[in-house]
C-alpha cells in the first residue's frame, strides 16, 4: 500500500478576529481580519483579586454583558453633537439602528461574517476550478430550469444545464452548473481523484514527466525513517505478531480452543519481563501506568522525546505539489469547456415560458449593437497574456484634487475613445495639471451610449465600448504609477429597465432584484429601483463594491444620486428643509441601511477607501460615523455652489451679484466644511443639456465685434475668480470636469436621434491648449493646484471670512497664513483698499489673477506685490493692509515676515 502522510494544523482560537459566528441575543457587528499583531489583555483570576474587587466584578458582570455589544455606539450621537433636538428624527434613528441589528442577525444566519457576505463574486458568476472545470452560478429564484447557452455548445439549452431539485438549485434560488474541460482525443482520465491540472498559475511546473507512482515512492522514502512505515505497508503484520506473542506460534485457531485468558495487567507484566533485554529501536516506545483505580486499570504513555520528534516532522509538500500538473500538461490533455472569448447567455425556463438573459454577475458584456442580440463574453486569458499589476496604490492624500473624466469623450476625434487612448493621452495631462485623483463615470457597462453610463445594465462589467477588462486594469495601474488615485462613479441608486441586457424581470415573472409595482420604477427616469430589504440583493450590491476594489484596485467611490434611493418620491418632492422630511413615510429606511452596511464593510475591508455622497437633499449625518447614527461617508458634494454660479452667469447682471450669497453658499455649514467637496462646475453643466461656464462666457463673442477684447477679458477674469474662490474658501477637496480647467468652449452632447447620432460634440478639443486664451486659463489652473501643493490650502481649517462688502463687491477671508481678496465689481477699481489682518508683518502676493501670463492686464506692478501692515483696527482685527484692487481681479497674499511690536 502506497501512503503519503501530511501534517495538518487546525487552530480554533476564540479570539480570532477572522471568524465571527452568530450568537443569539447578542449584538452582531462588523468583524474582519485585522492587520498587524493582535493584542491580548491578560487579567488575574477572581481568586487572586481582593474580596471587594470580586464583589464589584460580580455585581457589574451582568450590566457589562448587557451593554457590551452597544459599547461606543449611540444611534443619535451626531444629533447631540450638532445640537439637534428633533424628537421624531431621534426616534427614527433609534428604530433604524434596531433594524440594522436585525438585518445583521439575518445575514449571520446564512453567512459566517460580513466579509463573506460581501465577497459573493468569489463563487457566483463564472470561475475556473482547479479540477479542470469551470463552475457557473447565478441567482434566479423564479426560474424552473437553468442552462448556459453559447457558441461553445452550439447555443444548446440542454447540454450544460441544472434542473430544479437536481444537483443545481438550492433553497435560496442559486443555480449551479459545471462545465467540464474536455479530454483531447486519445487522452485518458486520471487514475487519482485528486489529480489537479493548474490552468491558471505556474504553468511551467509539474510537467517533468515523473509518474505518480514515482512521486509517492520518493515522498515515502524521504518521509519515513527505517521501519516506521512497516506496519503501514503491511497492515496485518501488527495484529499477527501480537497474536503470536499472546498465544505462541501454535496458538488456538477457534474460540473453543481458546482457554481462559489472564487479565491485562498480568499479561503486560509478563510481556515486559520477556522484552526487558531488547535492543533499542527507532520505533515509538510506550509504557503502561497503573493508577490503582478500578475504572482506570492502565494508561498508555509514550516517550515525550519521540512525540516531539513526530510532531516536528514536515510533510513532503514538494512532492505533493508535483502531483499538480501545470499548464503545459493541461494543454496537452484538455481543451477548455468554455474557451476564452466565448459568447454566452443564461437560459431560463419560467412559468411564463423560456427566456435568455445576460448573467447578472458577468464581468464582460457586449451590449446590443447594430441590431445584434447582447451577450456576455467569457474573459479568461491564459496566464502568460493575463494582465499583471506593476504599481502599488499611492498613499491617500490629505487633500483631494479630483479630475472628473469620461473615457468615451476624452479624445479629440469624433468617436468613442478607448481605455488605451485615455491611458496614453489623458493621464499624463492630469498629472501635469497638478491633480491627484481621477474620477471616472460611465465605466460600468450600460446599454445605450447616450445615457452617459447612468442607466447601468451590468454592474460587474467594464464597458466593452472602451476596451477589455485588462485594458481598464492597465489604465488604473498606470494612474497609480503616476501617483493618481482612481475613483469610480457608482450607480446603485437605480438600474436600467432593459430586460435583454439588464436585470429587469431577470428570472421572468418574479422581479427578483427590484420592487414590484410603482415602487419598482423611478417616477421620472423610467429606471428600476432595487429591493434593498432583500438579503440576496444586498449580497449582490455589496459584493459589487468589493469587486471593483479587489479586481480593479479602485481607490474610492462616488455614490450617484442618493436622493433617488433614499426617498420613495426619488428626491423630486418639494423639500423645505424641515427635519420631518428626513424621517417621514417617504424615507426608504432599507436604502439607508444599505448605505450604512456599504460604508461599514468598505472601510473595514479597505481602510484607505474613500466614499463620497452625492445627495441634493443633504440628508442628516451623511458624513457622520455609523456608530453615531450617521451614514459613514468620507465626503459629500456641495451641489449648491455650481447651481449658484450658473444662476449668476445666466440670469443676473454682473453688478447685481451678491457677495453675501456667494460666501454663504460656498462656506455652507461650517461644521461639515472638512467633509465637503467643492466644485464650480462638473459634467452636469455641460452634459445634461446645459452649457459649460466657458461656453456661456465666450460662446457669443465674435471676432469682428468692437467689444471683443472687453468680453474676452470679462470671461477670462470671471472664469479664474470663480475657480479661485470655490477652490479656497471651503472644504478639503476640489473637483473639476475634464477640459473645464482650460475653458472648453463647447458643451458635451452624446450621439442620439435628436442630433442624428453625431459625435461632433462628444469629444474634447485638447488642441485648444495651443490657443493663447485657453493656454492662459490652463496655466492659472496649474498655479491653483500648486497653491494647494505648496501652501496646503485645502488642509487648512475653515476660513475666517471677515470682510464682505456687497456695495463694493469685495470679499476677503483668511485661511491659515494666507489672505484672499476678491473684487467682483465689473467696473470699479480701488487703489488702496483696506482689509483687516491678524498678524502684523509683511504680506507678499503669491497668486494674482490679473497677471499677463494668466490672460490679465498686469495692472498691479511688481513693487506693489509686497504690502506692510498698518496698525489700524479694520474688520475687527488689530492690523490692516491697504492693497490695490483692480476690477474683476483677485489676489492671494501670504505672510512672509512677522513684525514684533
Amino acid at each position: 500500500m502506497t501512503s503519503l502522510s501530511l501534517k495538518t494544523k487546525i487552530s480554533l482560537n476564540p479570539n480570532n478576529s477572522a471568524l465571527h459566528f452568530n450568537v443569539p441575543n447578542k449584538l452582531q457587528h462588523t468583524n474582519f481580519p485585522k492587520k498587524g499583531k493582535i493584542k491580548i489583555k491578560v487579567t488575574c483570576s477572581a481568586t487572586d483579586q481582593p474580596p471587594q474587587q470580586q464583589q464589584q466584578q460580580t455585581y457589574s458582570k451582568k450590566k457589562r454583558n448587557a451593554s457590551e455589544g452597544d459599547k461606543g455606539i449611540d444611534p443619535v450621537g451626531f444629533l447631540n453633537k450638532v445640537g439637534i433636538t428633533h424628537k421624531p428624527l431621534a426616534q427614527f434613528l433609534r428604530e433604524r439602528h434596531k433594524e440594522l441589528k436585525n438585518r445583521k442577525d439575518e445575514i449571520f444566519k446564512r453567512f459566517l461574517n460580513l466579509m463573506e457576505f460581501s465577497t459573493g463574486y468569489e463563487i457566483v458568476g463564472m470561475h475556473r476550478n482547479v479540477e479542470h472545470r469551470v463552475d457557473f452560478m447565478d441567482w434566479a429564484p423564479g426560474a424552473r430550469y437553468c442552462a448556459l447557452v453559447g457558441d461553445f455548445n452550439g447555443w444548446s439549452p440542454t447540454e450544460n444545464c441544472a434542473r430544479e431539485g437536481h444537483l443545481g438549485h438550492d433553497d435560496y434560488g442559486y443555480w449551479f452548473i459545471i462545465l467540464e474541460d474536455k479530454l483531447r482525443e486519445g487522452e485518458k482520465p486520471d487514475e487519482l481523484y485528486f489529480q489537479q491540472y493548474n490552468y491558471v498559475d505556474d504553468y511551467d511546473k509539474g510537467d517533468s514527466g515523473v509518474s505518480i507512482q514515482e512521486i509517492f515512492k520518493r515522498a515515502n522514502d524521504e518521509y519515513w525513517e527505517p521501519g516506521e512505515d512497516r506496519f503501514v505497508k503491511n497492515r496485518f503484520e501488527l495484529p499477527a505478531k501480537l497474536y503470536e506473542q499472546l498465544f505462541g506460534p501454535n496458538g488456538p485457531q477457534t474460540l473453543q480452543e481458546l482457554e481462559e485468558m489472564p487479565d491485562a495487567q498480568t499479561t503486560y507484566k509478563a510481556w515486559k519481563e520477556q522484552h526487558k533485554d531488547d535492543l533499542p529501536s527507532n520505533l515509538p516506545s510506550y509504557d503502561v501506568i497503573d493508577n490503582g483505580k478500578d475504572y482506570d486499570v492502565f494508561n498508555v504513555a509514550s516517550d515525550p522525546r519521540w512525540q516531539e520528534k513526530f510532531r516536528s516532522k514536515e510533510p513532503p509538500i514538494p512532492y505533493w505539489l508535483e502531483t499538480r500538473k501545470g499548464r503545459k500538461a493541461w494543454l496537452k490533455k484538455y481543451t477548455p469547456g468554455i474557451p476564452h472569448g466565448s459568447k454566452y447567455r443564461v437560459y431560463f425556463n419560467t412559468p411564463d415560458g423560456p427566456l435568455e438573459r445576460i448573467p447578472a454577475w458577468a464581468t464582460y458584456v457586449q451590449p446590443d449593437a447594430d441590431g445584434k442580440e447582447a451577450f456576455a463574453i467569457h474573459w479568461e486569458p491564459s496566464p502568460e497574456f493575463a494582465y499583471k499589476w506593476r504599481n502599488t496604490r499611492p498613499k491617500v492624500p490629505k487633500s483631494l484634487r479630483i479630475y472628473e473624466c469620461h473615457v468615451g469623450i476624452s479624445g479629440s476625434k469624433p468617436k468613442i475613445s478607448s481605455f488605451n487612448e485615455f491611458t496614453e493621452k489623458v493621464l499624463p495631462h492630469v498629472k501635469e495639471a497638478g491633480y491627484n485623483v481621477i474620477q471616472l463615470f460611465g465605466v460600468v457597462e450600460h446599454k445605450d451610449y447616450f445615457t452617459v453610463g447612468y442607466r447601468v445594465t451590468n454592474l460587474y462589467a467594464v464597458s466593452s465600448r472602451y476596451g477589455t477588462p485588462d485594458d481598464f486594469k492597465r489604465l488604473v495601474d498606470e494612474a497609480h504609477g503616476l501617483g493618481l488615485l482612481v475613483f469610480l462613479d457608482i450607480v446603485h441608486s437605480y438600474s436600467a429597465a432593459d430586460q435583454m441586457v439588464g436585470l429587469s424581470q431577470f428570472d421572468g415573472s418574479n422581479d427578483c432584484y427590484f420592487h414590484t409595482g410603482k415602487r419598482g420604477f423611478h417616477k421620472y427616469w423610467g429606471t428600476r429601483m432595487f429591493k434593498y430589504d432583500d438579503l440576496d440583493v444586498l449580497h449582490f450590491l455589496l459584493s459589487n463594491l468589493n469587486w471593483w476594489v479587489v479586481e480593479y484596485q479602485i481607490d474610492g467611490f462616488q455614490f450617484h444620486s442618493l436622493s433617488s434611493m433614499i426617498y420613495t418620491h426619488n428626491g423630486f418632492a418639494s423639500l423645505t428643509g424641515d427635519l420631518e422630511e428626513y424621517c417621514n413615510q417617504y424615507v426608504d429606511k432599507d436604502a439607508l441601511l444599505y448605505l450604512i452596511l456599504a460604508n461599514e464593510i468598505l472601510h473595514a475591508l479597505h481602510p484607505n477607501i474613500i466614499t463620497i455622497a452625492e445627495d441634493a437633499t443633504y440628508y442628516p449625518g451623511l458624513c457622520e460615523p455609523t456608530t453615531q447614527g450617521g451614514l459613514g461617508f468620507d465626503y459629500f458634494l456641495n451641489l449648491s455652489a455650481s447651481e449658484m454660479w450658473l444662476s449668476f452667469l445666466e440670469n443676473t447682471p454682473d453688478h447685481e451679484w451678491s457677495m453675501s450669497k456667494i460666501v454663504s453658499t460656498l462656506v455652507g455649514n461650517g461644521q461639515y466644511s472638512d467633509k465637503m467637496i467643492m466644485y464650480a462646475e462638473n459634467h452636469n453643466q455641460s452634459i445634461s443639456g446645459g452649457q459649460s461656464f466657458a461656453e456661456i462666457l465666450f460662446g457669443e463673442i465674435s471676432e469682428h465685434s468692437p467689444d471683443t477684447n472687453n468680453l474676452l477679458l470679462r470671461g477670462c477674469s470671471l472664469h479664474k475668480m470663480i475657480r479661485l474662490i470655490t477652490f479656497t474658501i471651503g472644504g478639503h477637496a476640489y473637483l473639476n470636469f475634464m477640459g473645464n480647467e482650460f475653458g472648453h468652449p463647447k458643451r458635451v452632447e452624446f450621439p442620439m436621434p435628436s442630433n442624428n447620432f453625431s459625435f461632433s460634440l462628444a469629444n474634447r478639443h485638447w488642441d485648444l491648449l495651443a490657443n493663447r486664451l485657453h493656454s492662459n486659463l490652463y496655466s492659472f489652473d496649474q498655479e491653483l493646484m500648486k497653491l494647494d501643493e505648496n501652501a496646503k490650502v485645502l488642509l487648512r481649517g475653515s476660513p475666517s471670512v471677515h470682510h464682505v462688502n456687497d456695495a463694493k463687491m469685495v470679499i476677503c477671508y483668511m485661511r491659515g497664513p494666507l489672505v484672499f481678496i476678491f473684487n467682483f465689481h465689473p467696473t470699479d477699481s480701488y487703489e488702496d483698499y483696506s482689509v483687516g489682518v491678524e498678524e502684523a508683518g509683511e504680506y507678499q502676493i503669491i497668486l494674482n489673477t490679473d497677471e499677463s501670463k494668466f490672460g490679465g492686464q498686469g495692472l498691479i506692478k511688481e513693487h506693489q506685490y509686497l504690502q506692510r501692515t498698518i496698525s489700524k483696527r479694520v474688520d475687527g482685527l488689530r492690523n490692516c493692509i491697504e492693497v490695490p484692487l483692480p476690477s474683476r481681479t483677485a489676489q492671494v497674499y501670504k505672510l512672509s515676515r512677522i513684525l514684533r511690536i
